[in-house]
């Protein structure tokens, strides 16, 4: 189920992009240096060339990578902004981290530990913030990445577009129960996450 402006297609459409640039000038800027150290060398050229006052030279080498930055800089933007942007009938969770759990509060303020269910095809917001110290919820598989922060409220979304399962973590040292700071996503149909709410929380 394609979302328009999903976070995930912006941030690894920016992220491919960083990466393609970052490669082709590698490779461009290796090729050029061994030319001119073949075609520069001392036998072949011994009176240094001077290239000062070249007007299209100086204008090449900084109009070309000031656009090439700009262009970067503007899908970086998209991302942020589709990160930052929730949409219109997003549902929203409410999370608080604890050393060395999440609970997640759902709309008919079911709780759940270390354990979020969410249905397919429905944007999530997450509100995060901590009891305790400092945490970060992190879930990789939709690239959301947030700060738990003690008496502040944050937040982020995402757009569970298929039924699976899915890993988070806390990726902010908290203590020594850090590492087993991990939880589970689970996207399930609509009426399996209808079936969920209206189950009874097992002690």
């Amino acid at each position: 189920m394609p979302m328009e402006n999903n976070p995930v297609e912006l941030v690894d459409r920016a992220f491919y992009f960083i990466l393609g640039f970052s490669f082709l000038f590698l490779f461009a800027i290796t090729a050029v240096m061994i030319w001119f150290v073949i075609r520069y060398r001392r036998s072949r050229n011994p009176v240094p060339s001077d290239v000062r006052g070249n007007v299209w030279l100086e204008i090449a080498w900084t109009v070309i990578p000031t656009l090439i930055a700009l262009a970067m800089f503007v899908s970086g933007w998209q991302a942020y902004t589709g990160l930052r942007t929730v949409p219109d009938g997003a549902m929203e969770i409410k999370v608080y981290a604890q050393m060395f759990s999440w609970i997640f509060v759902y709309p008919n303020d079911k709780e759940t530990e270390n354990e979020l269910v969410v249905p397919v095809g429905t944007p999530i917001k997450i509100t995060l913030t901590s009891e305790d110290v400092l945490h970060s919820f992190y879930l990789p598989s939709f690239r959301v990445k947030i700060d738990a922060v003690k008496g502040m409220t944050t937040y982020a979304w995402f757009y569970p577009d298929k039924v699976g399962d899915f890993v988070f973590h806390c990726t902010e040292f908290c203590g020594t129960g850090h590492s087993s700071m991990d939880g589970a996503l689970h996207i399930v149909s609509v009426d399996a996450y209808e079936t969920f709410l209206e189950e009874e929380v097992d002690e």
